[in-house]
């Protein structure tokens, strides 16, 4: 009877320290995704505002969970500091005086996010989301080393090549196949993938703090967008601003 009960008080002190280690739900993995004006406004989009020459934040997401607080509403009063910046960073193309693109990726991702101390608010959430966008720099990085948007195509490898050689880690690029014999896809959206600590991480990769056994669900693509992974032996277009 003694060594039941102490074999039973190891297995809840075991049980116990797993969940400290890795909450149920947790996300291990932030995906900060980047896309192209040119390209999410040439997608047949009735009304958009493609006029930015630069890649902005379509969001920061988690690698798990999907509107996990539908009662954390989105108040733009407690990221106002911010607003400046998210007008010039993270702009709503459809609607640029609304804040309804920053209120459904809070919704969507931001809640999900906050599971962690460091994105437990709206400010942390989006101040980080900037933090990680500016850090980057993405846009500066492909002009500098002459991935400019082109009547020219390239090979999908040169983007590639780029931002590992620079940031040392995979990225994800996606983009919109026009047509089943088009010949091209459209270069419009960049991922690159961060640690729970910020950290950079290749984005095929499984997170080094996602404890054995833990299922990395990616759910960082939203479906509706139009976006899919990029063939490899398609030529790329990178469409100049209107």
């Amino acid at each position: 009877m003694r060594l039941c009960s102490l074999l039973l008080l190891c297995l809840a002190a075991y049980l116990s320290s797993s969940y400290v280690i890795s909450p149920p739900h947790m996300w291990t993995k932030l995906i900060l995704t980047h896309h192209w004006p040119s390209t999410f406004c040439g997608m047949e989009v009735p009304v958009c505002h493609p006029n930015i020459s630069y890649w902005t934040l379509h969001g920061l997401w988690p690698d798990k969970g999907i509107d996990c607080n539908s009662s954390w509403h989105f108040n733009s009063s407690e990221i106002e500091d911010l607003l400046p910046d998210m007008k010039k960073s993270w702009p709503d193309l459809l609607s640029p005086m609304s804040t309804g693109f920053w209120k459904y990726e809070w919704h969507k991702h931001g809640t999900c996010a906050a599971k962690a101390e460091s994105l437990n608010s709206q400010h942390k959430y989006f101040s980080k989301a900037l933090e990680l966008y500016h850090k980057l720099d993405l846009d500066s990085i492909l002009t500098k080393f002459d991935i400019i948007p082109s009547e020219n195509y390239y090979k999908l490898s040169q983007i590639e090549g780029v931002i590992e050689n620079f940031y040392s880690v995979k990225p994800k690029i996606q983009c919109v196949h026009p047509a089943k014999n088009a010949g091209f896809q459209i270069l419009g959206q960049i991922e690159i993938c961060f640690n729970s600590d910020f950290t950079l991480l290749d984005c095929e990769k499984h997170s080094t703090k996602t404890p054995k056994g833990h299922l990395d669900n990616h759910i960082a693509v939203d479906k509706t967008s139009g976006f899919s992974v990029c063939d490899q032996d398609v030529p790329v277009y990178y469409p100049t601003p209107p």
